[in-house]
């Protein structure tokens, strides 16, 4: 299948949201799912960073997805990917994975840092039919993606909380400070009927899993998807 690029823009610091759109794209697929492009033979997984659409879009026809992407330097694929220009061309697979919403509805907590971030936009945007926490960690307030939108639907959804935090925080930072690791027990308290959604680095969701593991939390509850 092949996706087109409709445009690009800077979240932060060679981090940026890709608009797709490809006459083979579907409609309804799952929030939190991801893509696999390929270039020359190059294969990389990009979580999906938008709901599914309601229509097609109507002058092509074609569904629209986006991805949310960080530029390495040295990398086989992103270079690639950061260098297309609107109109630009990509072979995709998908959606794929199952690092989506658990049915019937609980519940939630969002463990994310950085383009880990992208599944959970995909499931906000969504119709909630849940209460959700999202703990969003970083090292800079430049690279909270998304936050000024993220912050917008925590403010007019009463079930959405939304607590960003951040590492190295300046210093007229208000907010929480810290890795995300230590505010997911804090939010999570002495409850056990949380469903515990996380994605981010390999390091960050290994050692948290490890730790809900060795507080007794039911291993079933604990959704995850991680980067190399």
């Amino acid at each position: 299948m092949t996706a087109r690029l409709i445009a690009a823009r800077e979240l932060a610091p060679d981090i940026c949201h890709f608009e797709f759109e490809s006459a083979e794209w579907p409609l309804d697929f799952a929030p939190g799912q991801f893509v696999s492009l390929t270039k020359d033979g190059i294969t990389r997984a990009y979580s999906v960073a938008s709901p599914p659409s309601l229509t097609p879009d109507l002058k092509t026809g074609s569904g629209r997805f986006a991805l949310c992407a960080n530029l390495v330097q040295d990398g086989k694929f992103s270079p690639f990917l950061f260098g297309m220009k609107p109109g630009d061309e990509v072979d995709f697979k998908g959606p794929l994975g199952t690092f989506a919403l658990r049915r019937p509805a609980a519940d939630s907590l969002f463990v994310a840092t950085g383009t880990g971030i992208a599944p959970f936009r995909s499931m906000l945007h969504a119709p909630p039919d849940r209460k959700i926490t999202l703990i969003f960690g970083v090292r800079h307030p430049h690279s909270l993606l998304y936050h000024d939108e993220l912050q917008a639907l925590a403010d007019r959804n009463p079930d959405f909380i939304y607590q960003p935090t951040l590492t190295r925080p300046p210093e007229d930072w208000t907010g929480k400070t810290g890795r995300v690791q230590q505010h997911t027990f804090d939010a999570l308290g002495d409850r056990q009927d949380l469903d515990i959604y996380i994605c981010g680095m390999k390091e960050m969701v290994d050692d948290l899993r490890a730790q809900l593991k060795a507080r007794g939390y039911d291993r079933k509850r604990i959704i995850y998807e991680k980067y190399d």
